[in-house]
This record gives C-alpha cells, sequence and structure tokens, in this order.
C-alpha cells in the first residue's frame, strides 16, 4: 500500500482499514460509507459487488485483481491509471478488473 500511496493512489484494503474481519457487505458498506474505491482480491468481495451492480445498489466502486495472476508493482501502476484517466465517481458502482 506505500507504494501506491507514493504515486498517488487512494484506495481503501480492508488490510490497512483494520476491518479483514467483517463480512463483505459491512466491508463494502463501509468503503461507500468512506467514499473510497475498494481493491481487493477476495473473490467472495468480488460477487457482492457484482450483485450490488446487478441490482442497481449504490456502492462507491471495487477493483479487483486476482491474486497469483497480477504482480504487485502490475497493480500499482494500473492503480496510477486509473486515478489518472478519471475521477472517484467515475468508479462509483462498477467493478473493474486488473491487468487493465
Amino acid at each position: 500500500m506505500n507504494g501506491m500511496r507514493l504515486c498517488g493512489v487512494d484506495v481503501l484494503t480492508a488490510h490497512e482499514d483494520g476491518t479483514s474481519e467483517l463480512p463483505d457487505t459491512e466491508l463494502l458498506d463501509r468503503a461507500t460509507e468512506l467514499e473510497r474505491v475498494l481493491f481487493t482480491q477476495d473473490d467472495d468481495l468480488l460477487a457482492e459487488a457484482a450483485q450490488r451492480h446487478r441490482q442497481s445498489q449504490t456502492f462507491s466502486g471495487v477493483i479487483y485483481a486476482q491474486q497469483l495472476r497480477v504482480s504487485i508493482g502490475d497493480c500499482i501502476r494500473d492503480l496510477e491509471i486509473i486515478v489518472q484517466a478519471g475521477e472517484r465517481e467515475d468508479i462509483a458502482g462498477q467493478v473493474l478488473f486488473l491487468p487493465l
């Protein structure tokens, strides 16, 4: 996460937030309440976000990277591109997949 901060990427992770024990629904609610995009490698959280998207429920947005498919460096690079290309509001209610 320090690498992302150095690049100006502001995303929330459960580990960083100290909420890794929260159920996925509550974690997604918390990210939305904090108005931060949630970065995850958790398939279950991805499923929750996809369900909310299908039901047109409000959430702050999720960026997902499959754990063994994308390196940390590639995640940071792609997250930096996402940040430079738009605003946090552009991701709201969506699920983005890394690598780009």
